[in-house]
């Protein structure tokens, strides 16, 4: 069998996947819906990432140049897929720019969606300028212009951080957890005290959840190195004096009110299913898991498989995710593919 390989999504997952293929040989064509790879890490602007502390412009922009290098992986920008059909080993797919092809399998590596802030009004986004969100500060860090209040420019003098915007919220529809939002939360504090050794962080938070081995790297020493200061709270509201945003709630630890003044508020926003993954399991004829993620099949059998034989899924767009594990499944799924299309070479 000489057919490429589909995968859909130029992101950490994506390219992880390609770069197995081009490294024994496989034909592949990454179809990419924005006009360049790199995924949320680089059309997004983040900083520096968790845990390598490596710049994401050159730890996932170098996985892009390795990528458009491959002579055996064909890139298309600015596409999406808007048909497919077939079996394993006999697929035909169609893209938005005309292009038509076959293939052998699928690998969905289309990602997630930012949370939007709007959806959490009473928290300040979109009505006070100095509210903003961890992604826009990664831009502000990755720029090179550092944190700066939006408004008019200052170095700010207290920042909080409020997490699990856009997660672990029943009222929002949000009842996942977004599984990295507490120790990118973490590392950002301290990235924020390091450029500013004189602006007072605080995060508010209802669990901390910094899982595995980040806890001594973030969680602690974000705390005793950096000085970061952690309110274990309830938000009601955030609003303005005029002069200072003011963050209103409840210290849960001692059961009573808090209102405490800051230059800026910084969501940590969650990560919501790819806003087009309705139609992207309309096009390859899989299921989606209840919060509108695509559905793995079998966790326990050949790797990121979905209700459809021959189309697969890594990374993100299955849920939360690392962008470590992104890259980890992206490349183990490579190999389930290749494995599948063994067995079906020993059947035909």
């Amino acid at each position: 069998m000489s057919k490429p390989i589909l995968i859909v999504g130029g992101g950490p997952a994506g390219l992880a996947a390609a770069h197995s293929f081009a490294t024994v040989g496989k034909k592949a064509v990454i179809v990419e819906k924005e006009d360049r790879l790199g995924g949320a890490p680089i059309l997004s602007g983040y900083a520096k990432l968790v845990p390598s502390g490596e710049w994401a412009s050159d730890a996932i922009g170098g996985m892009v140049t390795r990528v458009e290098q491959a002579a055996n992986v064909d890139v298309e920008t600015g596409a999406t897929v808007t048909g497919f059909d077939g079996t394993p080993g006999n697929f035909t797919a169609e893209l938005s720019n005309g292009k038509k092809f076959e293939a052998e399998a699928a690998i969905l590596c289309s990602g997630f969606t930012h949370f939007d802030s709007v959806n959490k009004p009473e928290w300040g986004f979109g009505t006070f300028e100095d509210v903003v969100t961890t992604t826009q500060v990664e831009q502000m860090i990755s720029s090179g212009q550092g944190v700066r209040c939006p408004s008019d420019g200052r170095k700010p003098e207290r920042v909080a951080i409020l997490l699990c915007v856009g997660s672990r919220d029943r009222q929002i529809g949000r009842e996942w957890c977004s599984k990295i939002c507490c120790t990118v939360s973490a590392n950002m504090a301290m990235e924020i005290r390091e450029e500013l050794p004189n602006c007072h962080v605080y995060i508010y938070y209802m669990d901390i959840r910094t899982f595995g081995l980040y806890e001594t790297k973030y969680y602690w020493q974000s705390q005793e190195e950096f000085k970061v200061k952690y309110i274990k709270a309830r938000i009601a509201e955030v609003t303005s004096d005029g002069d200072k945003l003011i963050v209103k709630g409840e210290d849960t630890l001692v059961k009573r009110p808090i209102t405490i003044p800051f230059d800026m508020v910084v969501h940590a926003i969650g990560m919501d299913p790819n806003v087009d993954n309705p139609s992207i399991a309309e096009t390859f004829g899989i299921d989606l898991e209840q919060h509108g993620f695509i559905d793995v099949a079998n966790r326990y059998g050949a790797m990121g498989e979905t209700s459809r034989p021959g189309v697969y899924v890594a990374g993100a767009a299955t849920g939360p995710e690392t962008i470590d594990d992104s890259i980890a499944q992206g490349h183990g799924t490579a190999m389930a593919v290749l494995s599948g299309l063994g067995e079906i070479s020993k059947s035909a």
